[in-house]
């Protein structure tokens, strides 16, 4: 089976490269009207520069998996300072589609821990929806949302879990279907596990992304080689394969936090499992070490005897 790899957002090792600049609203309140716009504007076109100097690493590295930040145009959807960040970087989101379709990068999108359909208060889910949409406007400018997912949690529990997922798939309607077909759902780390976060992507017909950390800290009474199969044929309507994220303990006592790089022996009962279905899969790395963990553990796993590395960043397994 083929694996590629990848990793999330910022590449360490270039200089001077976030694509994740920012512009906080208080700092734009204070701005003269007549500056803000063009300040949103420049801030934009560094992250979106940034960008690309990124998919250039990436193009030379053969890394075909990109996690891109959610906070490439800032304030995009605050209620008070939304501005259209599509029109005046229209050939910049074209050159990173571009870039993207050329050397066949696999890219994706996790909105952040607020945009979730759980909430019993009707903005919370008004401002998911809007978030979701902000997420898919940038993939349709750069094109790019046939080989591209949106991957966010079910949410909380907000203390009872069989009436919160009815309220779940009741809120996931005001979700355009348009939108909702590029959503892929993970399991949490405390709160919804490997079982109840498939069940509802069944129900959604949606993607389930597997994160393998967050399993080993909510494992409940799943036993994963029941379910693997399962979570990878949601993924039987797109035509891009299974996406699993990885990371592993911080510490025993810090379970939950991720750690710079990634131990092999701690993922390998996962690979293990994998192997028996013997299905290509893409791994994201979540490591706090970004692309260098990924790089360290394509490394690694090209060591065990049997293993073919086929690029800079996918092996055979």
């Amino acid at each position: 089976m083929k694996i590629r790899f990848g990793y999330v957002a910022n590449a360490l090792g270039l200089w001077d490269a976030s694509p994740s600049k920012t512009l906080t609203f208080a700092r734009y309140s204070k701005l003269p009207k007549e500056e803000r716009l063009d300040t949103l504007k420049t801030v934009t076109a560094q992250n979106l520069h940034h960008t690309k100097r990124i998919l250039c690493y990436n193009i030379a590295h053969e890394i075909e998996l990109y996690r891109f930040s959610s906070m490439l145009a800032p304030l995009a959807t605050h209620p008070e300072a939304g501005w259209d960040y599509i029109t005046p970087f229209k050939e910049e989101w074209k050159e990173l589609g571009r870039l993207i379709k050329k050397y066949q990068i696999r890219t994706s999108f996790h909105p952040g821990q607020y945009t979730l359909f759980t909430s019993p208060r009707k903005e919370v889910t008004k401002n998911a929806v809007q978030d979701m949409e902000y997420h898919y406007r940038m993939l349709e400018a750069m094109g790019v949302l046939n080989t591209s997912i949106m991957n966010i949690h079910i949410g909380g529990a907000y203390g009872d879990k069989v009436q919160t997922l009815e309220r779940f798939h009741e809120n996931l309607k005001e979700l355009p279907d348009k939108v909702q077909y590029y959503m892929t759902l993970e399991n949490d780390d405390k709160t919804y596990d490997v079982k109840e976060t498939l069940e509802a992507s069944e129900k959604e017909k949606v993607p389930m992304t597997l994160d393998y950390h967050h399993y080993m800290a909510n494992k409940g009474e799943v036993e994963l080689e029941n379910y693997l199969e399962r979570i990878f044929n949601t993924w039987s309507h797109r035509d891009i394969p299974p996406k699993v994220h990885i990371s592993s303990p911080k510490s025993a006592s810090a379970f939950r936090s991720h750690a710079d790089y990634v131990d092999l022996v701690f993922i390998q009962p996962f690979l293990k499992i994998a192997k028996e279905l013997n299905r290509d899969f893409d791994i994201m790395i979540e490591a706090k070490q970004k692309n260098l963990a990924m790089l360290q553990l394509v490394e690694d796993i090209a060591k065990i005897r049997g293993v073919k590395r086929l690029s800079g960043a996918s092996v055979e397994y």
